[in-house]
């Protein structure tokens, strides 16, 4: 392995990390099923490579464009965007229930991660322009150092899940009802926000 090689894999870890680290629906959803589930960020992370991986493929065989065709992202943010605003307010509605049940999700986490993921048009975006300079870097190399590339990006992106679910289920007895409500609140009003601006923008 060059030299190069290494660093251009070192700068995929801190490109991959800087996006997954951003507050978005996928971070919210984590909070959520996290709180009964410590390893629910794993399961949501190998969901978000379900889509993921569909993706840097159309990308290394010349179809990148396709991630920026209009109508496709028109309707992952309509679809996207309904699921978001529906996940958002269940979450509203079961805050009156005891403390241990207060989060229901229609889906398991790694549905979770597959919806997050499919449903924000803003995941394609990334992907048509610093992911396509990302894989074409990483093709350079070789097929073998795709992969690499490959499993690089996806560790980032389990691992930083993971921390998030096994942190908020390794504190959650130190949450009261009141910080509990406030945490989900915050987690559920950005579902609903982010769903709104998903279905609205792709228009704009």
């Amino acid at each position: 392995m060059t030299q190069s090689l290494w660093i251009f894999l070192l700068t995929a870890v801190g490109i991959s990390l800087s996006g997954v680290m951003l507050p978005g629906p996928l971070t919210a959803a984590t909070i959520a099923r996290g709180y009964n589930d410590k390893n629910a960020g794993a399961l949501i992370g190998v969901g978000h490579g379900v889509i993921e991986l569909p993706i840097i493929a159309l990308i290394y065989f010349g179809f990148a464009g396709f991630l920026t065709n209009p109508l496709v992202r028109q309707v992952t943010g309509v679809a996207g965007g309904i699921l978001l605003i529906v996940m958002g307010v269940m979450i509203f509605f079961t805050f009156k229930k005891p403390i241990a049940e207060a989060v229901v999700l229609p889906y398991n986490s790694l549905v979770t991660g597959i919806v997050m993921t499919g449903g924000n048009p803003y995941f394609f975006l990334w992907w048509a322009t610093i992911g396509v300079a990302l894989v074409a870097s990483a093709a350079s190399f070789g097929l073998y150092a795709l992969l690499l590339f490959i499993i690089v990006h996806w560790s980032c992106d389990i691992a930083w899940e993971q921390v998030i679910s096994v942190t908020v289920f390794k504190t959650r007895h130190l949450w009261t009802p009141r910080v509990q409500k406030i945490i989900f609140g915050i987690c559920a009003a950005m579902l609903i926000g982010f769903g709104i601006y998903f279905g609205v923008s792709v228009f704009l």
